[in-house]
């Protein structure tokens, strides 16, 4: 109890601090954000621009000091660290969050849901999805400005991978959560471990494949130097990335100032899902002339394994957050016919 009451009375500091008023009268907003993204990579590179976008829009009155590659906290611990003050925003992904409450499941890699980012992203802007997200964030002290999503990832593996059948008995790179019980019903052996341990572990046949991310971010892990064969266009998982402010210092900022974030979030999102959209391209017609083999599932292996996933959802659904977004997603990919009624 102590101890919450102390992170609340940070936080209450925090928005103090984080907003003052100009000798002119206009409020100035001062924010500290970090990302797991490194500077030089694509994303990295996407979330300055955002950075630059808000500071220009707001003509100067909104200043951000941007910590990259974790430098501050580690990227599972960013949401804490805004919530109690250390920082005033994350610009990581809920799916770090799923220890905390299983909801944050199914805002940060919902599994066999929403085919493009721009159907997940039509779920958060205008299928009810920030209804549903807002009192998960909000129990824990933030406020969820928006999404920014990348796109379907690819895998990576040393067999083909083609159809459903062909997860028996691969034994792959899986992060935890969800995913490793979808796989699991499928046949295949997923071994969860960390990121930067997957290009050695394909080296030495300690796993024959890997979920790592979209095609792109792939070949520049170097994974098709080792293994030869993809799948694309993806369709397994689509992560999302969010940005999620202190709730405190959100609420004590100005509303053009609130107004700004919140809307160049959305042009983010879409930055994000064309930028990638290219580069993914741009890595498959690379890797085709390179000799990888890349697989294409027909449609009705792709039912297979969404249908393996969505029985796999209310396994998950077992907090009230969870329960509320399970319901808001199953209702809206039923209107985008992508779930039978």
């Amino acid at each position: 109890m102590k101890l919450m009451k102390k992170a609340a009375t940070v936080a209450a500091l925090a928005a103090l601090t984080a907003t003052s008023a100009l000798a002119d009268g206009h409020a100035t907003t001062k924010l500290r954000i970090q990302t797991h993204y490194a500077p030089e990579t694509v994303s990295g590179k996407l979330a300055a621009q955002y950075v630059e976008d808000i500071e220009a829009m707001s003509n100067g009155e909104i200043a951000v000091e941007m910590f990259y590659s974790a430098s501050v906290v580690k990227p599972t611990e960013t949401f804490d660290a805004a919530a109690t003050g250390i920082l005033d925003c994350d610009m990581t992904g809920g799916g770090y969050q799923t220890g905390k409450n299983s909801a944050f499941q199914f805002v940060g890699d919902i599994m066999g849901g929403y085919e493009t980012p721009y159907q997940q992203l039509s779920w958060l802007y205008f299928g009810g999805g920030r209804e549903a997200a807002a009192p998960l964030y909000n129990k824990y002290g933030m406020e969820l400005i928006g999404w920014w999503v990348y796109g379907q990832e690819s895998f990576a593996s040393g067999k083909p991978i083609e159809k459903v059948a062909d997860f028996q008995g691969w034994k792959f790179r899986s992060p935890p959560g969800m995913e490793t019980k979808i796989f699991e019903k499928l046949g295949a052996n997923p071994i969860v471990m960390d990121f930067t341990e997957i290009f050695t572990a394909l080296e030495t046949g300690i796993i024959d494949g890997a979920d790592a991310s979209g095609l792109a971010n792939n070949v520049g892990l170097g994974l098709y130097d080792i293994v030869k064969y993809a799948n694309f266009p993806g369709f397994h998982s689509m992560p999302s990335d969010h940005l999620a402010c202190n709730k405190a210092v959100f609420d004590a900022m100005p509303e053009h100032h609130q107004r700004i974030m919140k809307v160049t979030m959305e042009a983010l999102a879409l930055r994000t899902a064309l930028t990638f959209e290219k580069k993914n391209a741009e890595a498959a017609a690379q890797l085709r002339e390179q000799g990888v083999t890349l697989s294409q599932w027909a449609p009705e292996e792709l039912q297979k394994f969404r249908d393996a996933a969505q029985a796999t959802w209310p396994e998950f659904a077992d907090t009230p957050e969870a329960e509320a977004l399970v319901e808001a997603h199953l209702s809206y990919l039923k209107q985008l016919g992508l779930v039978s009624e």
